[in-house]
């Protein structure tokens, strides 16, 4: 089961600023209170002699000590709302789990999504309450898929309206061929691939942009008479490793629903998969 870090880092942020708003307006107060009769029943020492009697010194401390609960919330809270913020409005870190976009993101890579470049939406509800901009093809979006509560990341293909065809693993998007210029063969082993001959990487353009693809000589045949028609207000979603990709291609309901977009990703920061991280992967994503 994935772990709703949003969630949970909400929760945090509350509970930790209520302590805090709630030890300031209350037991702060009462604190204050005890300082003063301490200095009432130490009235009769010269301030010099008071400030270097142990007596008082402990009695004051005793007074104005913050519960431990208190003293946590002050320290976390700030820290917890500047992450909070930041992952919720600007931008927010993921890591590749999978090869379904082979080879523009490896499994292990790090990435940085923009949070904001589709509008600003409500952390956890997801409610759009500022709209910036709308996903564009060819975008690498994280979302939600429709049928999983847990975050997908894939080539965005479709916009509302768009007509979308596979024919012989070449992509048609409202009937005009994505031209594919053949790069050469995957000089990289995958384990567990499935393919009738080498893998090959293709780039592939789309609305004048160019990304990486790497497909099967022999796939995709399965598709070749499936035609979508996206929706208003959803997307198609595909894989860059087009013949390992659950995207889609193959869910029950293949259109991804605006609501459910969460960023735009951007650039890869580090990888870390085996042994120590690195950073020859660094960069933008195309």
């Amino acid at each position: 089961m994935d772990i709703n870090l949003p969630l949970i880092l909400m929760i945090a942020v509350v509970v930790t600023g209520v302590v805090w708003l709630g030890d300031s307006l209350l037991l702060a107060k009462s604190r204050r209170r005890a300082a003063e009769q301490v200095d009432q029943q130490y009235a009769h020492l010269p301030e010099d002699k008071k400030r270097a009697d142990q007596g008082y010194l402990a009695a004051l401390h005793k007074a104005i000590k913050e519960p431990l609960v208190v003293e946590y919330s002050k320290s976390f809270f700030p820290i917890l709302a500047i992450v909070f913020v930041l992952r919720s409005f600007l931008i927010e870190p993921f890591k590749i789990p999978s090869e379904s976009m082979v080879p523009t993101l490896e499994v292990g890579d790090f990435i940085v999504v923009n949070k904001y470049a589709y509008g600003i939406r409500l952390p956890v509800f997801r409610t759009k309450i500022m709209d910036l901009g709308s996903p564009q093809r060819g975008d690498v979006v994280v979302f939600f898929p429709p049928h999983e509560d847990r975050y997908f990341i894939k080539r965005l293909i479709g916009v509302p309206g768009d007509k979308i065809q596979l024919r012989d693993n070449v992509l048609y998007v409202n009937g005009v061929k994505m031209e594919q210029e053949f790069l050469g063969k995957d000089p990289v082993s995958r384990y567990g691939a499935a393919c009738w001959g080498d893998y090959q990487i293709v780039n592939e353009t789309i609305d004048g942009k160019k990304h990486l693809v790497r497909k099967c000589p022999t796939g995709g045949q399965g598709f070749n008479e499936r035609t979508w028609t996206v929706p208003d207000g959803h997307y198609f979603m595909m894989g860059d490793n087009r013949d390992n990709s659950l995207d889609s291609r193959v869910w029950t309901d293949p259109f991804v629903p605006d609501r459910n977009i969460v960023g735009k990703a951007f650039a890869v920061w580090m990888h870390w998969n085996e042994g120590l991280p690195s950073f020859g992967r660094a960069g933008s994503i195309k």
